[in-house]
């Protein structure tokens, strides 16, 4: 299972990762405030302004200070160092 940083050091493994979006849609700012009415939100910002929402595969709502863009990059370059791999030991 490979995780991947969101910031201040907490990780999220991608495989339970459903979406990756920004906060400042008002759907996205129904759900963040559904998931914190029924428990489901989990908040990784350490106090400073929310920049990027992450949906799990269990419904829970993951808010993080990083950018949206920034965790998406960390994302492809996971996925470049799998596919890397995968070549390598096909040889």
């Amino acid at each position: 299972m490979k995780f991947i940083n969101i910031g201040f050091g907490n990780m999220v493994a991608i495989d339970r990762m459903v979406a990756l979006v920004s906060p400042d849609s008002a759907p996205i700012k129904r759900l963040i405030q559904d998931a914190k009415d029924s428990g489901r939100t989990i908040d990784v910002t350490c106090g400073r302004r929310t920049r990027a929402v992450i949906i799990t595969d269990s419904e829970h709502v993951i808010l993080s200070a990083i950018q949206a863009e920034t965790i998406a990059n960390r994302l492809e370059d996971e996925s470049l160092e799998t596919t890397d791999d995968e070549e390598v030991e096909d040889e």
